[in-house]
């Protein structure tokens, strides 16, 4: 029998850890870090509750890339960004 794919597969390619750093540099951060990989590749992001989480996804989504998971871990969350 074949099982679908869960999130606990999908890999990251790349990371980044995120936490204490101030909007808009965590987005600019990300968006140069996505800008060096290749479409359909997944980058794993860390990023601080408040401001980051509400504002970087989103900007992350106008950009035209997708997220494929969202997990907050104590007082942090960690994405994966799928290139497009």
């Amino acid at each position: 029998m074949g099982k679908g794919i869960t999130m606990a597969d999908i890999k990251a390619d790349d990371s980044l850890d995120l936490r204490g750093v101030l909007c808009p540099i965590n987005f600019v951060k990300t968006k140069l870090k996505l800008e060096t990989m290749d479409v359909g590749q997944v980058l794993e992001i860390v990023l601080d509750d408040g401001e980051p989480i509400q504002n970087v996804p989103k900007s992350i989504k106008e950009e035209g890339h997708k997220i494929v998971e969202v997990k907050k871990e104590g007082d942090f969350f960690r994405l994966k960004i799928e290139k497009r």
